[in-house]
């Protein structure tokens, strides 16, 4: 991203790089002020493809699933790299075409993705099996992976637990249980696999620990807040004027020819002023 900005001028630049610094660090605890901040940057320097990524991230994490993949698709067309393929997949889950999330199997660049980035987009895949009602296509896309011999990756409490997920969903309870189990053994703090391993057997819910959830004022207090208080707020930032506002037209244009509908949503966000929410994507 430094690399990107390097062609604006320094006020600008540091000001784009702030926006995106507080889009990463608001993504996860408050993704519509990510977005916020992710448009900022957009507004004024609209044709950068870091940019149009991080609007894309930050609008999937706010569950704006039409916006999420025209800028995604734009960020891809700019820079050439498919590492977002599986919040595209996700996003087309949201939107509720479970169908179009698995034809990105079939997208050229696959073989190109990381180990983490091809088996994020077949957990993606898998949860789109299930919601068009195929739950033994689902258990296929991930039992090679899950049951391949070899340490555990980064990635493997989150192929454990879809598989999961994906058996649960086939009518195989106790399998399912033993891979939650399994996911939840080599780390406990990935996901809630313990409790549905517990649910499952047991039939009743995980009892709970009294003292979680309670913070102290340690917790509270984070190096974040002291980051984000030097970030001034979106309303703060005047927009340059020689910088051309983002161009929701050339967007659709964009993406017009390889998805008509979504560039028909995109037109209608820019008429209405916004989209309401998706429904869920891997979750």
């Amino acid at each position: 991203m430094r690399r990107s900005l390097k062609g604006l001028p320094a006020g600008l630049a540091d000001t784009i790089a702030r926006h995106l610094v507080a889009t990463a660090l608001l993504l996860d605890d408050d993704p519509a002020a990510a977005l916020a901040h992710a448009r900022a940057a957009a507004d004024r320097v609209p044709r950068l493809s870091a940019v149009r990524e991080a609007v894309g991230i930050a609008a999937y994490h706010a569950g704006e699933y039409a916006t999420a993949l025209l800028e995604l698709r734009a960020a891809k067309r700019m820079e050439g790299s498919a590492h977002n393929l599986p919040l595209m997949a996700d996003s087309e889950r949201g939107l509720g075409r479970p169908e179009r999330a698995v034809a990105y199997l079939r997208d050229p660049q696959v073989d190109e993705l990381d180990p983490a980035t091809r088996v994020e987009l077949l957990i993606v895949a898998s949860g789109a099996r299930r919601d068009l009602g195929q739950p033994d296509a689902a258990v296929v896309l991930l039992r090679d992976l899950a049951t391949a011999k070899g340490a555990p990756a980064p990635w493997t409490p989150r192929l454990w637990y879809a598989y999961a997920e994906a058996l649960l969903a086939a009518g195989r309870p106790e399998d399912a249980a033993r891979w939650f189990s399994s996911a939840a053994a080599i780390d406990e703090d990935e996901n809630d696999a313990a409790a549905r391993a517990y649910l499952i057997t047991t039939g009743q819910p995980m009892p709970v620990d009294e003292d979680e959830g309670h913070e102290t004022a340690a917790d509270e207090a984070s190096p974040t807040d002291e980051v984000l208080d030097d970030i001034p707020s979106v309303d703060d930032i005047p927009v340059e004027d020689e910088t051309a506002d983002l161009d929701e037209t050339a967007v659709v244009d964009d993406v017009r020819e390889d998805d008509p509908q979504a560039a028909e949503e995109a037109e209608s966000e820019s008429t209405n002023g916004g989209l309401a929410p998706g429904s869920p994507g891997t979750e």
